[in-house]
């Protein structure tokens, strides 16, 4: 399958590198620092979960688009991928649209963010959602809406990680919209963002 996917990939014009255990592609993803990571969860070595919470902790890897790809796909599973901060979580077997849809659509959320807000001061901190809370005057829970929001999930996703209905996600999203002013998703991830950037300046000397 790796092979595969691989081959489906460089089909489609990108420069693709494999790695065939978990603890191997920590290590070609903090040497090469892809633009794109596609993770299985059960690996030999370092399990996806370890690999991606070790990513997530280290400045390079923050940001970096992660998608799992695995059998998993029980609900428990998928929030706690979400949880690590995984972009998206599709579950084999998987349809070639299916995956070059969810690669296309978050390499350009993260060109589009990097061109927004500036790539290089781009560091968010997705720890918490309190910093929303009281920057916007929110809610706990529409807090954590925005938060998940702002990471590009789904209401659907955001339902998952969080227990309550897409119907519920949905109306804490309009509140939070109106309170921001905003009108959209995008709108009010930028906003979102902008709290949670680590803005670094370099020493004066």
């Amino acid at each position: 399958m790796r092979r595969n996917l691989a081959l489906m990939l460089e089909m489609e014009g990108f420069q693709v590198v494999t790695a065939e255990n978990g603890r191997t592609g920590l290590e070609v993803a903090r040497s090469l620092r892809p633009d794109l990571i596609i993770c299985d969860v059960m690996m030999p070595e370092l399990d996806g979960f370890a690999v991606l919470q070790t990513l997530r902790g280290e400045e390079a890897g923050r940001t970096v688009p992660f998608i799992f790809l695995t059998a998993r796909g029980g609900a428990a599973d998928v929030r706690v991928g979400m949880n690590f901060g995984a972009d998206d979580y599709l579950c084999k077997p998987v349809v070639r649209e299916d995956l070059l849809a969810a690669v296309h659509a978050r390499l350009e959320r993260a060109t589009a963010l990097a061109q927004t807000l500036g790539s290089a001061a781009f560091n968010p901190d997705f720890s918490s959602p309190e910093p929303l809370r009281t920057a916007f005057g929110l809610t706990h829970r529409e807090a954590e809406v925005l938060l998940w929001t702002a990471q590009g999930k789904s209401n659907a996703d955001i339902g998952c990680i969080l227990s309550m209905a897409e119907k519920t996600v949905k109306q804490h999203l309009g509140s939070v919209f109106q309170k921001l002013g905003v009108e959209g998703r995008n709108a009010a991830t930028v906003r979102a963002l902008e709290i949670l950037a680590t803005r670094r300046h370099p020493a004066a000397g």
